[in-house]
């Protein structure tokens, strides 16, 4: 199962000035940072801080008003998410969202579906190497399966996983269209500890073949041990950027999720 991408330490991801406004509320004031290749990066922020907007804007979901969004050397701000996709980057939600009626194999296999070389009318008419080419695709989501201890779930619909389950199948569904960049969104919310000590076991398999991460996270039992970088919101801006150890000291930040006569 290949994936990622074999340079280091390189942006992979690179914003300038990103701005963001919803009618008159400014979701996302002049937000610029770099993510590095093979790192870990959590960005943090209290509620509303514009995590998931800034998202959004990185995944083709909104557009920013003004500053740029570079995947690498490509500007990402004008491209559908199908097109950023197939760039390289994949996400998944603060809400989980499976297709609850299909199996756990098949929402892998969706997936999977930019992975694929044949058209509508080929997959109709079913020719030889379309055969082999969705062998190849079901082979690769047994492999995503067993690697996310998901392998005795592929016959089972989404719906009746546990949480747990279901938060790990949309990480693999996200994972197996090969992405050089994973997007997670508060993958760890209403986990148990246990199960957020398999997160974070799997967070790091993940990049260790070779996918950059970008995590927003409140839990910061989970930020604070897993990141290489931390960038923090508050109110749309960027309040502080740096090393965990640096971050949790850092008073604007103490101050943002404390209010400033508790910090």
């Amino acid at each position: 199962m290949k994936t990622g991408n074999k340079r280091t330490d390189f942006p992979i991801l690179t914003l300038k000035n990103v701005t963001k406004r919803f009618g008159g509320v400014t979701a996302l004031e002049s937000v610029g940072f770099s993510v590095r290749s093979g790192k870990i990066v959590s960005l943090i922020g209290p509620n509303g801080a514009g995590k998931t907007t800034l998202f959004n804007c990185i995944t083709g979901l909104a557009s920013p008003d003004k500053g740029s969004i570079y995947f690498a050397d490509t500007l990402l701000n004008r491209l559908y998410p199908y097109q950023i996709t197939n760039k390289g980057i994949a996400r998944t939600f603060q809400t989980i969202r499976l297709f609850k009626q299909m199996t756990a194999l098949e929402n892998v296999l969706v997936g999977a579906h930019s992975l694929a070389q044949g058209n509508l009318l080929e997959a109709l008419f079913q020719p030889r190497w379309v055969k082999d080419e969705e062998k190849r695709l079901r082979s690769h989501a047994h492999e995503l399966l067993e690697f996310f201890g998901l392998d005795g779930k592929a016959s089972l619909l989404a719906d009746s996983l546990s949480y747990g389950h279901q938060r790990k199948l949309e990480i693999a569904r996200a994972f197996a269209s090969n992405p050089k960049l994973l997007l997670l969104d508060e993958p760890a919310a209403g986990m148990n500890p246990k199960e957020k000590d398999e997160l974070l076991a799997l967070i790091r398999s993940i990049r260790d073949r070779g996918v950059t991460i970008l995590l927003i996270e409140h839990d910061m039992k989970v930020v604070m041990p897993i990141s290489d970088h931390v960038v923090v919101l508050d109110y749309g801006k960027k309040i502080a950027e740096g090393n965990p150890k640096e971050i949790q000291s850092h008073p604007r930040v103490i101050e943002a999720y404390l209010g400033e006569k508790n910090a």
